[in-house]
């Protein structure tokens, strides 16, 4: 079987699917276009119903399907899980990228209403994402979860410590979940530096130059740079890989740690 994605050559159907939480534009969606790309079929889940018909469309609606929701919330993870099976009958990869960042400024000011809610969308709706899908399918035919962290949970990062202690969290319950879920499924992290999206633009716009040169690679990341690594920890090239939590920074940990 052969499939058409958007502005791309045919590719043979892989037999594998994926579900990407928070798809629907930046570092989800670049995963979405890699794993298309190699012959996945992925449901890709996201709050905004326009956005997501909208990245269907370009990835090809032949292969991609979407369903709206908040990430949190516990029905729409069921929901995603279950219209991923539905339509595809599995659900070998999950990648966990949803999460917020909607506030910036020193933990010691923090409103814990606020980081009650930044640990509830990032860390326990990966892990209720991960509970569906286990028993779903993973339980009985194995397969992989890739949790998207970042170098904020695994380095101090001034002014966003909300977000880098659920980022934390990530990392950890990377190493519990590929603990309990081996040896069927594997379970990975990537954590990005400052990656090109709408959702980073605060940390570099107006001084995308500046802040570019830190990095002795010379850039700051983009989606297809994150894209790549989530299909290398979703493919058998990767099957004796499992707990690890992949930095990809552009080597922005070479200079002291900032970033």
């Amino acid at each position: 079987m052969a499939a058409q994605t958007a502005g791309a050559e045919q590719v043979a159907d892989s037999g594998k699917v994926a579900l990407i939480t928070g798809a629907s534009r930046g570092i989800g969606y670049g995963i979405a276009e890699a794993l298309v790309a190699r012959g996945d079929r992925v449901c890709i889940t996201g709050r905004g119903e326009e956005a997501l018909k909208e990245a269907v469309e370009r990835l090809g609606a032949d292969r991609v399907i979407a369903v709206a929701g908040k990430a949190h919330d516990e029905a729409h993870q069921a929901a995603a899980v279950e219209r991923t099976m539905e339509a595809f009958g599995r659900v070998d990869f999950l990648v966990n990228n949803a999460g917020t960042n909607p506030v910036f400024g020193p933990i010691a000011e923090l409103d814990l209403n606020v980081a009650r809610k930044v640990y509830e969308t990032n860390v326990i709706s990966a892990l209720g994402f991960a509970q569906q899908t286990w028993k779903a399918w993973q339980k009985e035919n194995g397969g992989a979860i890739v949790n998207i962290a970042s170098v904020a949970g695994v380095s101090a990062s001034p002014f966003i410590g909300a977000y880098g202690m659920s980022k934390a969290a990530m990392v950890n319950l990377t190493l519990q979940l590929a603990h309990e879920l081996a040896p069927s499924v594997r379970v990975n992290a990537i954590a990005p530096a400052v990656i090109k999206t709408k959702f980073a633009e605060a940390l570099y716009e107006g001084r995308e130059a500046e802040a570019a040169a830190a990095y002795p690679l010379g850039r700051l990341g983009v989606p297809s740079d994150i894209g790549g690594a989530a299909a290398f920890l979703t493919s058998e090239q990767s099957d004796w890989i499992t707990g690890q939590t992949l930095v990809v920074d552009g080597g922005i940990f070479l200079n002291a740690g900032v970033h």
